[in-house]
């Protein structure tokens, strides 16, 4: 059964957000040293219940307060990216984000799904480039 293996924060100051998170939960929250703006968040000690997560620059305006979607974008854990993309187009699901490679990590890919709430979905592929 696929499992949710990773969430996503998105933030207008990541410095702001990666603070309250720190301070509220104590989690470890670093700058990934990479070419891209990016946070990486460990909820807890590996080999422990829970996921860990990211943080990226939110790329519009948030949420009008009182709208009934402002949430976190929650990454699930596939054996096939492309078979489970096409299943969730064919459910009623609409392309958020076009599948991608993260490089060293696998493939990755948004939807919206009925509600219009998007999710990610990843293939693990450490060859991905």
């Amino acid at each position: 059964m696929p499992r949710v293996v990773h969430f996503e924060i998105h933030a207008a100051d990541p410095a702001r957000a990666a603070k309250f998170y720190r301070d509220l939960f104590g989690w470890d929250i670093q700058k990934f040293a990479g070419p891209v703006e990016y946070w990486l968040i460990a909820t807890g000690p590996d080999g422990t219940r829970g996921i860990n997560g990211g943080m990226v620059a939110r790329c519009g305006p948030a949420a009008a307060e009182g709208q009934p979607v402002n949430a976190y974008v929650c990454t699930v854990d596939v054996p096939n990216l492309d078979e489970s993309f096409a299943k969730a187009l064919t459910l009623g699901g609409t392309v958020a984000l076009p599948k991608m490679p993260i490089p060293g990590v696998g493939w990755l890919a948004y939807v919206k799904d009925t509600e219009g709430n998007v999710f990610g979905m990843m293939q693990s592929d450490p060859a991905a480039k």
